[in-house]
């Protein structure tokens, strides 16, 4: 399989993708601790990159929901996002970390969580643990929600306001 074979491997179009389901029962069959974040990730900068290396460190297989194109422009308004959805998903799922990268369309990953029930939920520190989206799940079922820091002059708007 060539490489850019691989990293497309990764990207799954939804969280009913039947393929999607499979790699996910095989984690599950392998006892893997499953760590979950998302975002939109426009612009990937250094902040992304400290983000999602801290959050896979914390299980064995990192799966990232990744905002479409439709509700990246809903959050961040018309001019948003810079880059399409299977542009941001070939980037994100090109890191070795990344085992998969999920695209949603709903406003929230909540449905996309319910079927993934990992271990593990991260999200940015500017959210508090009670207010993330999914924590009831993941608490639920006996895992842990996590916030990670970030990396102060690293966001897509900063940059894309520098541009």
């Amino acid at each position: 399989m060539e490489k850019l074979d691989i990293i497309k491997s990764k990207i799954y179009s939804s969280y009913t993708d039947i393929e999607f389901l499979k790699m996910l029962a095989f984690l599950n069959f392998k006892n893997k601790n499953i760590v979950f974040t998302n975002g939109c990730f426009d612009i990937i900068h250094r902040g992304h990159i400290e983000y999602l290396a801290q959050s896979a460190q914390l299980g064995d297989s990192l799966i990232i929901g990744l905002n479409s194109d439709e509700s990246v422009t809903k959050l961040k308004g018309t001019n948003r996002p810079i880059q399409d959805q299977q542009s941001r998903a070939l980037i994100l799922a090109s890191m070795q970390f990344v085992s998969a990268v999920v695209i949603f369309s709903e406003e929230t990953p909540y449905e996309l969580i319910n079927v993934i029930k990992p271990k593990f939920l991260i999200k940015g520190s500017d959210y508090s643990i009670e207010n993330i989206v999914g924590n009831d799940i993941v608490i639920a079922n006996g895992g842990e929600v996590r916030t990670i820091d970030f990396i102060e002059g690293y966001s897509s708007s900063s940059i894309i306001n520098k541009i």
